[in-house]
């Protein structure tokens, strides 16, 4: 998805998976904004940065590229009709002196590929045919060295709201197309011949076949990159609605497209009509800016309460971590009360939501408000667990999240529990106060942390699961204002993943 690192696949394939033209196969109402949930600005520094990448693209397309068969024949005054063909074309020692990207109002990316120089191999057959018959008598091998710039501007169109790149307006220029026969770098008759009857043709083969490929490599990696970013926001039954909800916006400094944002679970969909983005929200200082909308992240959360994915539990080394928060005489009587002597190994702490938590974004933070339960159990051999202690609690923490060393943290700044309910084998009228202070006392020192810790590594092993951790992320910020959440950040583009991606592909 935009917004959580599907980042970037060269120039392509992150250009043309973050915006597309205006089209008449999308439309969208009078006022798209409020119905944006994500929105992703990438600003011309990252533009110039993946143009680096295009060599690799466009080598894939020239390497790539099916050349058919060349025939012609032309009538000369002594030799009657001379009629040639050149077949099983090939391209070696394929190079790019330099390449520039330029992002213009007209909701086009211009790219500008110079001297790429190449040689071209294959057979040459030709021969001479009289008034009543035809005859090829000779094959020769052939080398075709070539000097080429390539410009391309690609416009991208919504289709079915999602984006379809046509990078069919492309020129090639060739400044050198020299042909050698049988390795015969010396002129003569027989290569002037053929080097004025084919190079016309050749010039139309070659712009054609190279443009053609260009265009399937542009879909192919547009399509790589929705597919990319759809399964980052997917998990299980959850899904997240990425398509186009506006136009996209070019200019000489940033592209930003907008997207639905809506949260999918199984059947239902959440619904968006409200949305408190504006363009002045986002800056231009840094390379990559997501935009992430109240509505997105509390839907997020409500699918994930009913699908069940918010229970924590706790054993071991962990759950000692969590009720020896202090060494202190108080601290140790209730919790041998709580545990009755059983050790940590033999007990478990179960923790989840028992109302859909309701989020609210804040300057201050992501304010969060939950009915949540806790259950300590003992576990006896042979027998049925038995609960030590059961409350339910009303918890509203804020939380502040922060990126670092390829980990989400997310750290609780300020929080407040209410008791609703509580049982305990150890307190059972609730009256003890060394317990009731130790377990207040536990959840907003050890307990808020513990949870908000895991969710945190959670969500980092999701994400990495989408190859998130492959890139390199530099000096990113989670900025919170009130209804959003803005993530903006530089990166650094890892090579190798276009190269795999490309060899693997086409």
């Amino acid at each position: 998805m935009c917004w959580a690192g599907r980042m970037m696949l060269g120039t392509f394939s992150i250009l043309l998976g973050l915006v597309q033209a205006a089209a008449a196969a999308c439309e969208f109402g009078p006022s798209p904004y409020r119905g944006t949930g994500i929105v992703c600005r990438m600003t011309q520094p990252a533009v110039l940065l993946l143009n680096q990448e295009t060599a690799q693209v466009i080598q894939a397309a020239f390497r790539n590229a099916k050349f058919p068969n060349i025939t012609g024949e032309r009538s000369l005054r002594l030799l009657g009709r001379v009629a040639y063909g050149l077949s099983n074309i090939q391209v070696n020692d394929l190079s790019i002196e330099s390449s520039e990207v330029e992002l213009k109002e007209d909701s086009a990316i211009h790219i500008s590929i110079r001297n790429v120089t190449a040689l071209f191999r294959g057979t040459l057959t030709y021969g001479y045919a009289g008034a009543w018959f035809f005859q090829l008598f000779h094959s020769v091998d052939f080398e075709i060295e070539s000097s080429i710039d390539l410009q391309l501007n690609i416009n991208l169109m919504c289709q079915n709201n999602q984006v379809a790149p046509d990078a069919s307006d492309c020129y090639l220029t060739f400044h050198k197309l020299t042909l050698h026969l049988q390795g015969d770098k010396q002129p003569g008759w027989l290569k002037q011949l053929f080097t004025d009857f084919i190079s016309f043709t050749l010039k139309l083969v070659l712009k054609r076949e190279v443009c053609k490929e260009i265009n399937a490599v542009a879909q192919t990696l547009t399509s790589f990159i929705i597919d990319l970013a759809a399964n980052f926001v997917r998990h299980k039954d959850i899904a997240v609605d990425i398509s186009l909800a506006s136009d996209p916006v070019i200019t000489a400094r940033y592209i930003e497209s907008h997207h639905k944002g809506l949260v999918l679970y199984k059947n239902s969909s959440s619904v968006l009509s409200d949305s408190v983005f504006s363009p002045s929200l986002l800056t231009e200082s840094r390379m990559l800016y997501f935009w992430l909308s109240e509505h997105s992240l509390s839907s997020l959360a409500a699918a994930a309460f009913l699908d069940g994915q918010l229970v924590l539990n706790l054993r071991g080394e962990k759950l000692q971590e969590l009720f020896e928060m202090e060494d202190t005489e108080v601290q140790r009587k209730a919790v041998q009360r709580i545990f009755q002597g059983t050790s940590y190994n033999d007990s478990v702490v179960k923790v989840w939501s028992l109302s859909q938590p309701q989020l609210s974004l804040q300057p201050e933070g992501t304010v969060v408000r939950s009915l949540v339960a806790v259950e300590v159990s003992i576990l006896l051999a042979g027998e049925e667990p038995l609960v030590a202690l059961y409350m339910e609690k009303e918890i509203m923490v804020t939380i502040q999240a922060t990126y670092a060393e390829k980990k989400l943290i997310l750290q609780p700044v300020d929080s407040s529990v209410e008791i609703k309910v509580f049982k305990c084998t150890a307190d059972p009228n609730g009256e003890d106060p060394s317990i009731q202070s130790f377990l207040q006392n536990m959840i907003l020192v050890a307990g808020i942390p513990k949870v908000a810790s895991s969710l945190g590594s959670a969500l980092t092993s999701l994400m990495n699961s989408q190859g998130l951790d492959l890139f390199d992320i530099i000096n990113p910020e989670i900025i919170t204002g009130k209804g959003y959440i803005i993530v903006q950040l530089d990166f650094g583009f890892p090579s190798h993943l276009l190269l795999n991606f490309l060899e693997k592909s086409l």
